[in-house]
């Protein structure tokens, strides 16, 4: 069988787990607008028995006002100590499709120190279609104590990536589709330039997943040094606000490549900016 990612674990494996102590179970479903999902009401229909849900738009810095920006890492224990989870907890995050925002989450989690962290792959959509068990109940949990441990090298700043382009010292890899990456499309947000970063390689998330699978190791290979991914240099990933950033970073990391950060503001920083460089091609 294809070698696939020792960061993601499959529905029977989950399955064969539930209520077991020490596992916590983390719905991190986010959706764009125009996907037409609402995170928080599906999980309310619907989660798998024991998950709790795990709000990307609130677990955030709230003294920032871009997006989803990483929060100081005594906030993100208050928050997820208060899901009653603990650093030594095994950790399984999933989201709706399979490898859309739960490797957002998992990056968060790995960012603040714990590292028995995965990802379900075919994420709930499938847990579903093969009438896996489900509820509607609410999960019940004691607070906890998460004792973070912080490491600031996983994340780059705006500052980071303005030496970076102007020096050259890192690939960066960009996870929005082909056509915001070109400046074609336009984007989402309002105020936010079209186009990206000179020297960005475009690695579209989607292109490393099939059917919510993250494509065997081989293949996460071939993608990305066909994208023009040296995977023998340092590497930052970069999307739209940091969130499919980290579909590159886990396919990254299932490769052995451990020299890469994820660019918190992304394309809603840099695309923001009066003075930073654009391309579109």
């Amino acid at each position: 069988m294809p070698e696939t990612s020792p960061f993601v674990v499959d529905a029977d494996w989950l399955q064969s787990r539930l209520g077991a102590p020490g596992l916590s179970i983390v719905d991190a479903s986010w959706y764009l607008p125009a996907q037409k999902r609402y995170a928080r009401a599906e999980y309310d229909a619907a989660h798998i028995p024991g998950a709790i849900f795990f709000d990307l738009d609130d677990v955030v810095d709230p003294d920032s006002d871009l997006p989803h920006m990483l929060p100081r890492p005594g906030i993100f224990a208050r928050h997820v100590g208060a899901m009653g989870i603990s650093a030594d907890d095994t950790i399984v995050v999933y989201d709706g499709p399979g490898f859309f925002s739960a490797p957002r989450v998992w990056w968060m989690f790995r960012t603040m120190g714990v590292y028995q962290v995965y990802v379900l792959d075919g994420g709930f959509d499938r847990w579903r279609t093969e009438s896996r068990p489900v509820t509607a109940e609410p999960t019940k949990t004691a607070p906890n104590v998460f004792y973070p441990n912080f490491d600031a090298s996983r994340v780059a700043s705006l500052e980071d990536m303005r030496r970076i382009v102007e020096t050259g010292a890192s690939q960066i890899a960009d996870a929005r589709s082909p056509g915001r990456f070109a400046g074609v499309d336009p984007e989402p947000r309002p105020g936010i330039r079209a186009g990206h970063m000179p020297s960005a390689r475009n690695v579209p998330y989607s292109a490393l997943s099939q059917n919510g699978e993250l494509l065997p190791l081989e293949r996460l290979k071939e993608v990305l040094e066909g994208a023009g991914i040296d995977l023998d240099k340092p590497v930052v990933t970069s999307c739209g606000s940091g969130v499919t950033a980290a579909v590159i970073t886990l396919a990254l990391e299932s490769l052995g490549h451990t020299d890469n950060r994820l660019y918190d503001g992304s394309w809603t920083e840099w695309g923001a900016q009066a003075d930073t460089p654009v391309v579109k091609d």
